[in-house]
């Protein structure tokens, strides 16, 4: 059997894989499906559609219900036009961090629960460890839900899941949903002196942000909108426009308009229904802009949809298994919620119990010379290390 790696040891291997999430994962899974198989674990690869992407799961120990999963996800970020003053998929030290893209978001984690398994396969555990490792989280969480799908069928049930985004090892029960969204308006293309016989799509698009913006001013001036709502920063849904596209010419009416959305929803709200409130406006409009060219209208594309984490039990009729697991191994029992959205509502949905906990602070994630303290790294280690001697008791 190989030496075991520490976490930093994985952290840099891991590190060391450029997965931007445009690009393939399958080198770094393919490397934890070796190394995992080099110390007599089977994992399992679930792959995308195009056979370039894969997420994997594995278990150490008994196959018994009762374990606890340990999630991460392998995308990251991208690093052009950011202004690294190191190698972003070089792991360096400096000043007691450790400096690489996803070293913070989210590979130290990653490195943690892959750490542990020599440890974990020594330790005798009387219930199993489960590790999942997801791709194109970065890009609407798209690569969870198969793989939870195919962990439900493979493994027995596990009573907690620890989803490691950046928390400073605290606890984190809940977060907003996020829906993302993309417009695309065409319109009707003439010279602009004779502006109305065609139909502008800029101008129709615009219609349709300014639609969002005003319902985000009535969500402020409405909140809290809930108890619940009043934990976030801030304490309302949010509908934000990032991207903003069209047109061809000065003095041509616009033929075609797109636009990017996400809008992060706060309880008691949910994606689907201002999903259903925004189709509605859009419909409204697209049979409006017909009614002037056939040829006119309005398109939405749901390019992600990923459900808010409920703070358990109230919302999913679980037990809260997994936020007390991670308030007794890490002693931290202050209420924290995040505007951030993550794979543990998707687990949420499949029935499992789970909570956001993991190394690193969430302002240091997707930024130039991303990095991770290796004081967070080291707690993180102590953590899983206490993960384990309760698994084996």
């Amino acid at each position: 059997m190989p030496d075991p790696l520490g976490p930093r040891e994985m952290l840099e291997k891991l590190v060391g894989f450029d997965t931007v999430s445009a690009k393939s994962n399958l080198p770094l899974i393919h490397f934890v499906r070796d190394w995992l198989a080099s110390h007599g674990v089977d994992s399992t690869l679930v792959p995308d559609e195009t056979g370039e992407k894969a997420a994997l799961f594995a278990q150490v120990g008994p196959d018994v219900p009762g374990g606890v999963v340990l999630s991460g996800h392998t995308d990251v970020v991208p690093v052009a036009d950011q202004a690294w003053s190191t190698d972003p998929f070089t792991l360096t030290e400096r000043d007691g961090r450790l400096h690489g893209r996803g070293t913070c978001d989210m590979k130290g984690f990653d490195a943690l629960a892959l750490a542990i398994v020599p440890h974990a396969l020594k330790a005798g555990l009387k219930r199993p460890l489960q590790i999942a490792l997801s791709y194109d989280e970065e890009v609407g969480c798209l690569g969870a839900p198969p793989m939870i799908a195919k962990m439900r069928e493979a493994l027995p049930p596990a009573s907690a899941v620890i989803v490691g985004e950046p928390t400073s090892m605290k606890t984190v029960s809940a977060h907003k949903g996020i829906l993302g969204l993309e417009t695309r308006v065409r319109g009707f293309e003439v010279h602009s002196s004779l502006c109305h016989t065609g139909v502008s799509a800029v101008a129709a698009a615009a219609r349709l942000v300014a639609w969002l913006d005003a319902r985000m001013a009535e969500n402020a001036a409405a909140s809290p909108a809930s108890p619940d709502a009043a934990a976030y920063e801030p304490p309302y849904t949010t509908l934000h426009v990032g991207r903003f596209q069209g047109g061809t010419a000065h003095n041509i009416t616009a033929g075609h308009a797109w636009f990017t959305t996400d809008i992060r929803v706060a309880p008691p709200d949910t994606t689907e229904d201002w999903l259903a409130r925004y189709r509605a406006e859009a419909d409204r409009l697209d049979r409006e802009l017909k009614a002037i060219r056939p040829e006119a209208g309005v398109e939405i594309r749901v390019r992600a949809g990923v459900p808010g984490c409920r703070k358990e039990p109230a919302e999913i009729g679980g037990d809260g298994e997994a936020e007390r697991l991670v308030r007794t191994l890490t002693g931290d029992n202050s209420e924290n919620v995040v505007a951030y959205a993550t794979e543990a509502g998707q687990f949420q949905e499949a029935g499992y119990s789970a909570v956001i906990c993991g190394p690193g602070s969430i302002e240091q994630a997707h930024q130039p010379d991303e990095y991770v303290e290796i004081a967070q790294l080291e707690a993180g280690e102590a953590f899983m290390k206490r993960l384990v001697a309760r698994l084996a008791s």
